[in-house]
């Protein structure tokens, strides 16, 4: 079974339905996964009650394979983080990271271990990240070597946030690489472009930065982080008049983000002023941008 063709994770609702499509003709191990998998789906929709339901579901079918009970501690370990609880999320990954490296299962040890960087704190994440990355980077298993990309990515942002900007560079063309190297979606390898752009900000290298922002603006639809950059970028290098209208289009898309609105209103509301201003604050807004 294919759980990875199952997913679409910019759609929780619609993999939601394909998991229950898929749990109505699955028995055994199968229909314990996807009940995970399932539970997985509703918790990023945040109806954690519902997840926990379903995670609850798959413990009560008592002694388990060491698939499922990976499965099971992962799953139960997202949603504790989901909803706001890191700290007991941890231990649950530490049991999923043991249960799939003893039983070979290198996507998922993989897995695990990303999971316990991203509920770490600034240094404590390095470690974690880096055996998630070992894990991957050895593995034959094509579907943990899908982790290299994601893990690099996250722990560049690690030592970004860290004030280690050129490692963070160094690790987010490394992302970039690997992502042209699988075959990354579009969406994918325009998120690893716009880092590296991210990461030559952060150095002063504003000119190199600028010329790939472009490049992303020219090759598709409009996108607010991108419009966001080159706000920045041209407020930087000539000053308000110019960037003012990227930053007014970037407030406009970003706006309609309903996550991003609750989670950064001072960022939106700083887009909106240097957008109808002509941006007469200093340039070294939008830290992370996307997601």
């Amino acid at each position: 079974m294919d759980i990875h063709a199952l997913w679409d994770f910019d759609r929780p609702a619609e993999s939601e339905q394909r998991f229950r499509a898929a749990l109505a003709s699955a028995e055994g191990e199968d229909a314990l996964v996807l009940r995970t998998q399932l539970a997985r789906a509703l918790g990023l929709q945040r109806r954690f009650e519902e997840a926990t339901a379903e995670l609850a579901s798959v413990a009560a079918a008592g002694e388990v394979s060491p698939l499922v009970r990976t499965y099971l501690a992962l799953e139960r370990g997202r949603v504790l983080r989901s909803s706001g609880d890191a700290r007991g999320a941890k231990p649950l990954f530490v049991d999923a990271l043991d249960a799939a490296v003893s039983a070979g299962l290198d996507h998922l040890a993989a897995d695990a271990a990303h999971m316990l960087a991203i509920s770490s704190d600034g240094e404590e994440q390095i470690p974690w990240a880096r055996r998630a990355l070992e894990i991957a980077e050895s593995a034959t298993d094509p579907r943990a070597r899908r982790w290299v990309a994601s893990v690099t990515h996250n722990l560049g942002w690690t030592m970004h946030d860290l004030g280690r900007y050129d490692e963070a560079l160094s690790l987010w063309e490394r992302a970039l690489a690997a992502r042209l190297e699988q075959g990354g979606k579009a969406e994918q390898v325009l998120v690893a472009r716009w880092t590296v752009a991210r990461g030559l900000r952060s150095l002063g290298r504003y000119d190199d930065a600028l010329a790939i922002q472009r490049s992303l603006a020219a090759d598709g639809p409009a996108d607010g982080y991108v419009e966001e950059e080159l706000g920045e970028l041209l407020l930087a290098l000539r000053g308000g008049v110019e960037a003012a209208p990227h930053f007014a289009t970037a407030h406009a898309l970003l706006s309609a983000d309903e996550r991003l609105a609750e989670a950064e209103p001072a960022r939106l509301a700083r887009l909106a002023a240097l957008g109808s201003a002509g941006g007469s604050e200093e340039a070294g807004g939008g830290l992370h941008g996307r997601g």
